[in-house]
């Protein structure tokens, strides 16, 4: 099915879904929000906490000027509207993990505000989601409640932790939509360096707002789905959610707005409390800051400063290097991809180059279990390979196993070819011998051939490489065999 033309069968017709995002993406820092605690991942519980995390009396907040920059560089990265001046407000709450009982956030005058992403779908179409706004705001602790029977602890270290939280609109039509969203959404972040999308580690996370509505009607009612850390579960709670809400107004209920929690296990979703409402938050702004303002030459300069983000890097990969739409979106989908694909194609043919990188080079890499950055073979080896391809020096049939060989030694390709005695025989002498050797041995099969028989053509090719033991040059042989067997 089409990302666009996704439907749920209900017992009178079909509903359509509405889905928005709000992903909390960790900023990339080595300090907090407000204080210089820092931020590494993986350490011991509450030892990375400073007097401000603990909202200890008479602590004041400053902000870390680089998680600014960092946001500022994710809106311009999203096409979106910078303000030049917004407000920290205090969104209050009590949980026991968050130690003031307020969250320093925005709320009516975030950094960042109107902006998009464009999503490629399958069928070659592109649809654009709306940014609604990114706001600044701190992470809160964690509440650990598996390490004692008789009590909940609390580990404070991601407590003030710099968090982006992106607000899409309720533009997303389906759950493939939604993956494609939350993918692109983290290839900008880590191409511009802002967020490393770890989703298992927790430094990016969505909560996801679900409503259904029969075709072309209003919006309905939304339900959220809260603290999902990865692509497969959100699309997963995308269904299971919609369903759901189908399920009820179908039996003539109504839907609550609330928010849920997704129970992977079971595959259903359960309430957790009624949905908030901003009032419930009593937000107002924090005494303790100043409102942020921001100069425009700054951020121009900041602009100026992006690195080309994987919209602009594919549609000149397409256009440079010939590559299709779906190749050249492959490639750019990680910054390192691309980089090292960069590499390898430089000065070479680009269609080669990419199906070396992700065929080749691609499963080499899945049956290790690594990323690209761990690859044994660099961009520089992997380009000479496709050399020797190109100069006639290997065939491509040998030029596999040599990149093996390359895999599990680390040795280059030249080293390999060698070693191995896998030169591929290009000489005419040398073919032409081979050649008339074959047809000497092959009388009755060359009066077929030269009686009509052409398709024995690749019989010959064969039997020479045969002979050659598969190291002649297989464009050499052709070309011998055509003089010799139609001259």
């Amino acid at each position: 099915m089409s990302a666009g033309g996704y439907r749920i069968k209900g017992r009178d017709g079909d509903w359509e879904i509405a889905v928005g995002l709000e992903v909390h993406a960790q900023v990339v820092s080595e300090a907090k929000l407000f204080s210089t605690a820092p931020t590494a991942f993986g350490a011991e519980p509450n030892t990375q906490v400073s007097l401000v995390d603990a909202a200890m009396p008479g602590m004041l907040p400053v902000i870390n000027s680089h998680c600014v920059t960092q946001a500022v560089r994710t809106g311009l990265a999203l096409e979106a509207e910078i303000n030049l001046t917004s407000v920290f407000d205090r969104k209050n709450y009590f949980y026991p993990d968050l130690p003031p009982g307020y969250q320093i956030s925005q709320y009516s005058r975030p950094i960042v505000g109107e902006g998009r992403v464009t999503l490629d779908l399958e069928d070659g179409s592109q649809r654009t989601i709306g940014i609604t706004r990114l706001h600044l705001e701190m992470d809160a602790g964690k509440s650990i409640h598996d390490r004692r029977a008789d009590a909940t602890c609390v580990d404070l270290n991601r407590a003030g932790v710099a968090l982006m939280e992106i607000v899409s609109e309720p533009d997303i039509r389906s759950p493939e939509e939604a993956g494609l969203y939350l993918r692109k959404l983290r290839s900008i972040l880590r191409y511009i360096g802002t967020c490393d999308g770890n989703m298992e580690q927790g430094s990016m996370r969505a909560d996801v707002n679900v409503s259904v509505r029969r075709p072309g009607a209003e919006l309905g009612t939304r339900c959220e789905v809260k603290n999902l850390n990865s692509v497969r579960f959100v699309m997963r709670a995308i269904e299971v959610e919609a369903e759901r809400q189908v399920g009820v107004l179908e039996e003539g209920g109504a839907i609550e707005l609330e928010t849920r929690l997704f129970d992977a296990e079971r595959g259903e979703t359960r309430s957790m409390r009624s949905k908030e409402e901003a009032h419930d938050y009593r937000y107002f702004p924090d005494p303790d800051l100043l409102p942020l303002t921001l100069d425009p030459a700054w951020v121009e300069t900041e602009r100026a400063r992006l690195p080309e983000l994987p919209d602009a890097r594919k549609a000149r990969f397409m256009a440079d290097l010939g590559l299709s739409a779906y190749d050249a979106g492959v490639l750019v989908a990680e910054r390192e991809i691309a980089e090292y694909f960069e590499e390898v194609a430089a000065g070479r043919d680009g269609k080669q180059a990419a199906n070396w990188v992700t065929g080749t080079l691609f499963g080499a890499l899945n049956r290790a279990g690594i990323g690209i950055e761990q690859s044994p073979v660099s961009a520089a080896t992997l380009g000479a390979l496709i050399d020797r391809v190109a100069d006639g020096t290997v065939s491509n049939r040998a030029a596999k196993d040599v990149f093996e060989s390359m895999v599990s030694t680390g040795k280059n390709a030249d080293t390999i070819i060698e070693e191995q005695g896998l030169r591929q025989v290009s000489d005419t002498g040398a073919i032409e011998a081979l050649v008339e050797q074959v047809i000497a041995e092959n009388p009755d099969k060359v009066a077929d051939y030269r009686g009509g028989k052409t398709k024995l053509a690749g019989w010959f090719v064969g039997q020479v490489m045969k002979v050659s033991g598969g190291k002649a040059n297989p464009k050499a042989v052709n070309e011998a065999l055509r003089a010799k067997l139609d001259g």
